[in-house]
């Protein structure tokens, strides 16, 4: 039995403009982007798009500038009203919830982390992190209580006392997250949230998230321009243009098989050996497990192989998640699949 996802988007439409519900409903839809706005006035920022993301899943949302990524994300939440289509968390549409619904759905069941940390500068730390719980009318102490446990699971402990002017952007950032997760929401909308931090600290950021993310198993949706943070980030990933989806994928599925041109070229310089694995590159074999040779999983990736094949010409048996051999993978095949091109 198949589970249900935990969000669908099902052709979901935002038009800009005037008369958005009657633009769409008169819309030649082979015109581009460009052609509508040049003969109607109107921006379709949101075209047609439909995915669904399964509950714990961490979903990529990736595209440049003006693609459309954090229009949809607002979608999600009715932070932007869209013109058309169905947004549905667990089965319920958000877009036909009444007013009382949607604040219960922000309040207790999602939440978001922004790109410009949205910290209020009057508050002490404590204080911005527990005002979801806050808002919900719990008690100071209990809130409290809350907030320092999310500070202490951030890396933050001893700064509650502290104003957000009195932190580094890294920082401050760690407070926008852990006031995210104090009202402890089965969903994190992430917009972007790393892009303003300095390298270094950014990557610091995306490590402690996924070792957060992998005790918490929240359902996320992270919004990035960076292909790069995208594959690290993402179980899947869906790469936007122009307001349309072009591929959705896992990290892998996207680097081997890029669909298009545009995909493509996010793809070309990223290191092939850290997102292929075993079982994508591995030549067919036949016969049982070599004795005394310790297989690979068809889920390892490459990179982890390169000592391995190294050290010897003997292909290693790759075998899947029931142990039963499926193929090989030698040094040559390793070699290529880190300096080929889709």
């Amino acid at each position: 039995m198949t589970t249900p996802p935990k969000i669908a988007c099902k052709n979901v439409w935002k038009v800009f403009g005037p008369d958005p519900k009657r633009t769409l409903e008169t819309l030649d839809l082979s015109l581009s982007r460009a052609q509508v706005q040049e003969q109607t006035g109107h921006v379709v920022a949101v075209r047609d798009v439909s995915f669904a993301v399964q509950e714990g899943e961490c979903f990529v949302v990736m595209g440049l500038s003006g693609s459309g990524k954090s229009t949809l994300v607002r979608c999600l939440s009715r932070l932007i009203e869209s013109t058309a289509g169905e947004v549905l968390i667990d089965g319920k549409d958000v877009l036909k919830m009444s007013q009382k619904d949607l604040l219960d759905l922000r309040r207790r069941k999602m939440a978001m982390v922004f790109q410009h940390f949205g910290l209020f500068p009057h508050r002490k730390v404590i204080d911005n992190i527990s005002y979801g719980l806050e808002v919900r009318g719990q008690n100071r102490a209990q809130r409290t209580a809350k907030a320092m446990e999310v500070l202490e699971l951030v890396g933050l402990s001893g700064w509650d006392q502290h104003y957000p002017r009195e932190l580094s952007g890294g920082m401050q950032q760690r407070v926008g997250l852990a006031r995210a997760m104090a009202v402890d929401p089965e969903i994190l909308i992430f917009d972007e949230p790393f892009s303003a931090l300095d390298p270094l600290i950014r990557r610091g950021m995306q490590d402690e998230l996924l070792m957060l993310q992998d005790s918490m198993k929240k359902t996320m949706v992270f919004i990035t321009h960076d292909f790069s943070e995208a594959i690290k980030m993402g179980d899947r990933i869906a790469i936007m243009k122009d307001g349309e989806i072009s591929q959705i994928g896992t990290p892998e599925e996207i680097v081997a098989n890029p669909v298009n041109d545009y995909v493509r070229e996010f793809t070309e310089d990223v290191p092939r050996y850290k997102v292929l694995s075993a079982g994508k590159v591995m030549r067919a074999t036949s016969g049982a497990v070599p004795a005394g040779i310790e297989p690979v999983r068809t889920t390892t990736k490459i990179e982890s192989l390169i000592p391995r094949v190294a050290d010897t010409d003997t292909a290693l048996p790759v075998v899947d998640m029931a142990g039963v051999l499926v193929g090989e993978i030698d040094r040559s095949i390793v070699m290529r699949a880190m300096i080929s091109k889709s």
